[in-house]
């Protein structure tokens, strides 16, 4: 597995899914324990030979095959906007913003030094849609001076309404 793909989803990505595996270059998960739907995940192919420039997920139903499928550009994320730069590489250059697969060098990770939180957060985004009940909750703010709380609610006696 020269994509290493593997590596890729579980320890770099970090994807949330308890229930989830990887299958050759593709990530399988049911974010939903025990429903109908799954998620999968594939290197998004470019025109050329094991040329990627991004992620394709799909909503998977397990009788009716596929619902949805949507692809996240590396560039529309970001993901290798560093790399690109420290090379001089720019969006009219060959190889910006994807990776190729080098089968004979198995050691080395092709998409090394991608920077995934914006892929992450977008992946979290689409799960939200097709599975509900992964919706994370935001995190509370953690700015010093800007915690919300929560408002008393006033009175509503008979009395308190007809003083107003």
């Amino acid at each position: 597995m020269a994509l290493r793909a593997r590596d890729f989803f579980i320890e770099h990505l970090k994807l949330p899914f308890a229930e989830a595996a990887v299958v050759g270059n593709t990530y399988y998960a049911t974010p939903t324990p025990g429903g109908l739907l799954r998620l999968r995940i594939d290197f998004a192919r470019t025109i050329r030979a094991h040329e990627y420039d991004g992620l394709r997920l799909a909503t998977i139903h397990q009788d009716r095959g596929e619902l949805d499928a949507q692809v996240l550009r590396f560039e529309d994320h970001k993901t290798f906007d560093h790399r690109d730069a420290s090379q001089g590489r720019g969006p009219t250059h060959s190889g910006y913003a994807t990776f190729r697969e080098f089968r004979d060098r198995p050691d080395w990770a092709p998409w090394k030094g991608a920077h995934t939180h914006g892929l992450r957060a977008a992946i979290e985004r689409y799960a939200s849609v097709w599975f509900p009940s992964t919706q994370q909750t935001p995190a509370p703010s953690r700015t010093p001076g800007l915690t919300a709380h929560k408002a008393t609610a006033p009175p509503t006696t008979r009395s308190a309404i007809r003083s107003r």
